[in-house]
């Protein structure tokens, strides 16, 4: 009997000892015939970065959710590369929009041995610390900066799924003159590497189609008073105001257009077209004119069953949430034809993208840009953004 009972003890502690080890392949049967080994899992990272605090918080944190979302459903899904089961996490940073502290944290996920990046949201901190990646050979695949100099620094490291400013800038232009017959306009940019690339961009394009420029303003990516700005403007009396720049200015700006009684037409670009502005600017945005580097929501192939999932994590999609899902995911994808999540051997894979993602068909060209990038001017009514008409990407609106 005591003998016994010490048996039944004796396999219980081998029992558990066994369900302690983790990645111990099983013996082999009695028989002799030997069982598979079990998948020796290992945890890769991939970096994510955007400003999560200050005044335009809500777009830096709907990238992060969109990574977020995209690693969870591969994570699901279960992944096996180069023979082992990868579990993928998250690292995410705060740059706080300021191109230094952006290098910094830059660095500070090449030394987390990041494998790849997502971000960052403004142009003016994914320029910087594209160089910190490079030097490391970590790809980045932007889903926000539209600076057309972030892609033109020769290195092969630098990607963007959504369309950029030259393209944005022409679409935009060419809609002031052509679709509302702007003859004069004045711009004002907020001088980051963003808001004044796409100022630039628009003016341009809209000089190329006639249009005169009478008043060019400048401001900051923090202001929030435009009064002395607009008082100026309101003299020349433009057809229409372009602003170069983000939500958090663009509300402010409409309400004190509409306060000085402006009768200007107001036209932004992409960092104007999310439901923080409508927000922000209350009544007063009705009527506004504002672009997205994309296909309009109802559009996307993939967005319907994005949103869904989306929403019931994270809320309301605001900008660029589908972007960074479509960067991570196809950053993955390039992964598992390297048969490597060593950024060495997977960057080739990059420029054979060939990805069907929730926003459209994502390819590159040798820049790094997406090829046929769609860019979609919409106006508010009744409080919600409308479409008006998309250029290029995979199916245009009419």
């Amino acid at each position: 009997m005591n003998y016994a009972r010490l048996s039944l003890i004796a396999a219980a502690i081998a029992t558990l000892a066994a369900c302690g080890q983790k990645t111990e392949a099983p013996k082999a049967a009695d028989q002799g015939s030997a069982a598979p080994a079990a998948a020796e899992e290992t945890v890769v990272k991939i970096g994510t970065v955007a400003p999560l605090t200050g005044p335009i918080a809500h777009l830096g944190k709907d990238i992060e959710s969109g990574v977020k979302l995209a690693v969870d459903e591969i994570n699901a899904e279960g992944t096996t590369i180069d023979g082992k089961k990868v579990k993928f996490e998250v690292e995410s940073e705060d740059d706080q929009a300021d191109p230094k502290i952006a290098t910094q944290v830059a660095q500070r996920l090449v030394d987390k041995k990041v494998v790849g990046i997502i971000g960052h949201l403004n142009s003016g901190t994914s320029i910087p610390a594209s160089k910190i990646y490079a030097d490391a050979g970590i790809p980045q695949v932007s889903p926000a900066s539209t600076n057309p100099g972030y892609t033109t620094q020769g290195f092969k490291t630098t990607y963007r799924d959504i369309a950029n400013d030259v393209q944005q800038g022409k679409a935009l232009g060419a809609f002031a003159v052509d679709k509302q017959a702007a003859k004069t306009v004045a711009v004002i940019d907020d001088r980051t590497a963003y808001g004044q690339g796409i100022a630039d961009e628009f003016v341009k394009a809209a000089e190329a189609k006639g249009a005169k420029v009478v008043k060019r303003e400048f401001t900051t990516n923090t202001a929030t008073d435009f009064m002395a700005i607009l008082t100026s403007i309101k003299g020349a009396k433009p057809d229409l105001v372009f602003y170069g720049g983000m939500d958090a200015q663009g509300g402010p700006l409409a309400k004190q257009m509409n306060k000085l009684g402006m009768k200007s037409k107001l036209l932004g670009a992409d960092g104007l077209q999310s439901p923080e502005f409508l927000k922000l600017a209350g009544d007063t945005a009705e009527g506004v004119y504002a672009s997205s580097v994309g296909m309009p929501k109802d559009k996307m192939p993939g967005f319907a069953s994005f949103n869904e999932k989306f929403a019931a994590k994270y809320g309301e999609v605001q900008i660029y949430s589908p972007y960074a899902y479509d960067a991570t995911k196809l950053l993955v994808a390039a992964m598992k034809r390297a048969n490597s999540t060593d950024p060495a051997k997977y960057i080739a894979e990059l420029p054979k993208t060939d990805y069907k993602g929730v926003t459209g068909t994502i390819a590159f060209d040798d820049k790094g840009d997406i090829k046929n990038g769609a860019v979609t001017v919409f106006q508010v009514k009744g409080g919600k953004w409308e479409t008006l008409e998309t250029v290029g990407g995979d199916a245009p609106a009419k």
